[in-house]
């Protein structure tokens, strides 16, 4: 950019590069933003449903992911253009809010751009469309209410909250151990949760990998996995009713904070040095043993001379625990974190029934188990798998039904899966247009068509004729005014979801049409944008 003065004097810039930029408004930039969106709903489609193909990402450093859930193939995408941002931002904070359903969001606000691109060629007002969609989404909402259905469920009798997590897990990578995952992920929610206040705090359950060994050896530790093993080889692996001393302070001698220089030069005072470090060790130990502890977690490292002095003193250590980890080892065992050794107290140790190091495959790489503990209100699910891609992967579907358990407890209704949710809201937005005499009742019935896209989708990515299968699913919906009937996707032979218990959750499912309808609104209302030709 560069400044010009005319021949009266007066100012005026030149933009470098002014032939390459345009100014897009009005309907051409309404185009251009729907354009945008429909672009990245595209990429996701295929990943939609238990049968979606995955996508392999490759990052700037040559890292490789391989995934099908939607936040992360479009967290890890590199987005230029502003519009496909917002789809990138609506699909974090579908994960965010509700944990499940980041693809299908993203499909759902692609078919509502699709839709209003047809409107706006039938030369109806963007704000009317966004208008129609306002109250179709409304109606949806309400209907999906209506068709809900409560379980109950308890801490013992939890088979309706696996039979929703499997929902989950049926569309990922992980699909042939959907069961055994489904039940880690409910226990887990359960051992943390509040029944009574239905509240479950997702920090207090750690998801830790391994490569190594398969997926089926996946387990649930209650209690915390930290991925160290004892400071010294030769102390105790296994310790019974563990009293644990939880540090932030090193096992070092202080450090001067001046710049001055100690020069030794004879024997005598190194002597006098070594003594001097070696009786601040002794302190410490002696503090740590004085009060009980019986395993030291330490935050920081210490040398081989203290290491030393802990193993014969017959006081197991570890060190380098992040902080992380010691805030959920606390929580655990009821412990204190202690910043100095002058703090400790028997009142601030942790109590564990059992803390074991436990060694894996022929490299015997070791990890800790701290189990048993008297606070059990923080749990490890521990995966394991052929390599670090299958874990990560594996991980995300973990992060899923998770969340998909916690929505239950917070609200237990449930929706019908495989697109009959979706199918039984078309219907109703599609009777509810009549009632509408404005324009807008055009916008109502785009509504239903784009959430008619989603079960074709579902159709199209398991291998079915979708216009014809989605016809079928229909009419029997019509017929028997039933709303559990949705797309085969695992050809069992039967469109009954009931039957094939394929169920999601109410919250998640209006969340999705919610935030759909919003992102849409906001893109269908600009229509000014400047940027370069190519978007």
């Amino acid at each position: 950019m560069a400044l010009a003065f005319d021949e009266f004097g007066r100012p005026f810039i030149i933009l470098r590069e002014q032939d390459q930029k345009t100014r897009l408004k009005g309907i051409d930039a309404q185009k251009a933003n729907i354009a945008a969106g429909k672009a990245v709903a595209r990429i996701l489609r295929s990943s939609l449903g238990p049968k979606g193909m995955d996508k392999m990402l490759q990052g700037p450093d040559g890292d490789v992911t391989i995934s099908n859930d939607g936040a992360t193939i479009l967290e890890q995408m590199d987005v230029d253009n502003q519009i496909a941002k917002l789809m990138v931002e609506l699909s974090r904070s579908q994960d965010y809010e509700i944990g499940d359903g980041t693809t299908g969001v993203v499909v759902m606000a692609g078919a509502l751009l699709e839709q209003a691109e047809r409107q706006l060629d039938r030369g109806i007002h963007p704000i009317r469309i966004a208008e129609g969609y306002e109250m179709a989404s409304r109606v949806a909402v309400e209907h999906l209410e209506r068709i809900s259905q409560k379980f109950e469920y308890d801490v013992d009798n939890y088979e309706s909250l696996v039979q929703t997590c499997m929902t989950t897990l049926s569309s990922k990578i992980v699909n042939r151990c959907k069961r055994s995952l489904a039940e880690i992920a409910v226990k887990a929610v359960l051992a943390v949760a509040d029944i009574e206040r239905k509240d479950v705090n997702l920090d207090l359950i750690k998801v830790e990998g391994k490569v190594g060994g398969k997926l089926e050896d996946t387990e649930l530790i209650y209690g915390i996995l930290i991925d160290k093993d004892m400071s010294h080889p030769q102390m105790p692996k296994q310790i019974a009713d563990a009293n644990i001393a939880i540090l932030t302070c090193p096992f070092e001698p202080p450090k001067p904070k001046t710049k001055h220089k100690v020069d030794i030069d004879s024997v005598e005072k190194f002597e006098t040095l070594r003594k001097q470090e070696q009786e601040y060790f002794d302190e410490m130990v002696q503090k740590c043993k004085d009060v009980g502890a019986t395993l030291v977690i330490c935050q920081w490292g210490f040398d081989d001379e203290a290491n030393h002095l802990l193993m014969h003193r017959n006081l197991p250590a570890v060190r380098w625990v992040g902080g992380v980890e010691l805030e959920l080892i606390a929580i655990a065992t009821g412990g204190r974190i202690v910043p100095r050794f002058q703090e400790l107290t028997p009142e601030k140790l942790g109590k564990a029934g059992l803390v074991r190091e436990k060694s894996f495959g022929t490299t015997k790489e070791r990890m800790l188990y701290i189990e048993h503990c008297a606070n059990s209100k923080a749990v490890t699910v521990f995966i394991r798998g052929g390599n670090k891609m299958m874990i990560e992967e594996t991980k995300r579907s973990m992060h899923d039904a998770l969340c998909v358990a916690r929505n239950l407890i917070r609200n237990n209704s449930i929706v019908y899966g495989g697109g009959a949710a979706e199918i039984a809201c078309s219907l109703a937005v599609d009777a509810a247009a009549d009632k509408y005499p404005g324009v807008e009742q055009y916008a109502i019935r785009a509504f239903a068509e784009a959430l008619d896209s989603v079960p074709m989708a579902l159709a199209e990515n398991s291998g079915l004729q979708p216009i014809e299968t989605l016809s079928a699913v229909k009419s029997q919906q019509i017929k028997e005014n039933i709303p559990f009937y949705g797309i085969d996707c695992n050809d069992v032979g039967t469109n009954d979801m009931r039957e094939q218990n394929v169920f999601e959750t109410l919250i998640g499912k209006q969340q999705q049409i919610l935030l759909a309808t919003q992102v849409v609104k906001m893109i269908l209302k600009i229509d000014d944008v400047i940027s370069p030709s190519e978007y």
